[in-house]
């Protein structure tokens, strides 16, 4: 593989979350991807360093790489974050022109044909990418990389939370907040960009899937074991 920088391999790692093909929690083996990217792993090294540094990474003593898993606190964090920068990114624009609605069809028609296909990975991708399309399509490209993170991190935590929303549905709420573009109701599609990012946020099981807290594991540790009558 020719051409592969750190950089390179670090955008690979994020669009594997994005395509929630690498899972929270998930070991990465510096000399796996050394090996992968034809690369040494010192340019592996210096990869995960940039996504140490960007959330994505963390590295635990004495037992390599793993990709963060992301806590109930954190996924809030980062859906509060997409809100007020789509939001925002929503609320500046005017009538779009042509060509820009055209494209964000284009990336709706992809979002159908992968949802009714059997690529899973690219179903993922693609519905993950509509926000930054959508931050590019607007002319805000400064924000395509900031709002490219704040996406993989709602991503981890749609994996980690095991997320009910489903794919149509999201594909369906793409269509309704380009539907209110192209009408050059703003106001409108800035609302359903809202409650798109509220119903994906609602679909994780959070509670279900949050730990309990200390006491309430000491309490379970330390109740009678319930023994049989007999036993008694």
């Amino acid at each position: 593989m020719t051409d592969v920088t750190p950089t390179t391999i670090a955008e690979r790692v994020v669009e594997a979350i994005l395509a929630q093909k690498l899972a929270p929690g998930e070991r990465l083996g510096e000399q796996a991807l050394a090996e992968n990217f034809g690369v040494s792993r010192t340019m592996v090294r210096e990869a995960l360093m940039q996504l140490q540094a960007r959330g994505f990474v963390e590295v635990q003593s004495r037992r390599g790489w793993f990709v963060v898993e992301p806590s109930a606190e954190d996924a809030r964090d980062a859906f509060a974050a997409r809100r007020i920068v789509e939001s925002g990114i929503l609320a500046e624009a005017g009538r779009p022109l042509s060509k820009v609605i055209r494209k964000l069809r284009e990336h709706i028609a992809d979002e159908k044909r992968a949802i009714a296909g059997a690529d899973a990975a690219t179903r993922a991708f693609l519905l993950a990418d509509f926000h930054v399309c959508l931050a590019d399509q607007m002319g805000h490209r400064l924000l395509c990389d900031v709002l490219r993170d704040l996406t993989a991190r709602t991503t981890l935590a749609a994996t980690l939370f095991q997320s009910k929303h489903e794919a149509d549905q999201s594909c369906a709420e793409h269509a309704a907040i380009v539907a209110a573009l192209e009408d050059g109701d703003t106001a409108r599609a800035r609302q359903l960009m809202l409650d798109h990012i509220g119903n994906v946020e609602e679909a994780l099981q959070v509670e279900a899937a949050a730990d309990p807290t200390e006491n309430e594991r000491l309490r379970a540790t330390l109740a009678p074991v319930a023994l049989p009558r007999s036993a008694r």
